[in-house]
């Protein structure tokens, strides 16, 4: 895809197409899930690179580089980390009121409005 047509998407709906790559990763945190996590987690940084190239707010991009630095680690781990996985999860769905809103459907606990 391009930055150009991923531009045409709203921030939100970046966001939420990153979430869904780490929703797919969550259910790939077993040994010999090792080959298709790394690529989940492949297409995750895909993304998010794309958001930070589409994005002109410079907060969005900085937390969006920092954030990735996270995913960064997990793809470089010697072995999946869950934990670390879902704290990231929710780190990315707290970037927009939006994907705020599914924190609730990702981590089972209800949040406050």
């Amino acid at each position: 895809m391009t930055v150009e047509r991923w531009r045409g998407f709203p921030v939100a709906q970046q966001l939420m197409m990153i979430a869904n790559e780490m929703n797919r990763a969550s259910k790939l945190q077993g040994p010999l899930d090792r080959d298709r996590l790394l690529g989940a987690y492949e297409r995750v940084l895909a993304l998010a690179d794309l958001t930070i190239q589409a994005n002109e707010r410079r907060s969005l991009r900085r937390e969006l580089l920092r954030w990735r630095d996270l995913i960064g680690a997990l793809y470089v781990a010697a072995a999946a980390d869950p934990d670390g996985h879902a704290a990231a999860f929710r780190v990315l769905l707290q970037f927009h009121p939006e994907t705020w809103r599914q924190l609730t459907h990702v981590t089972g606990v209800a949040m406050l409005p």
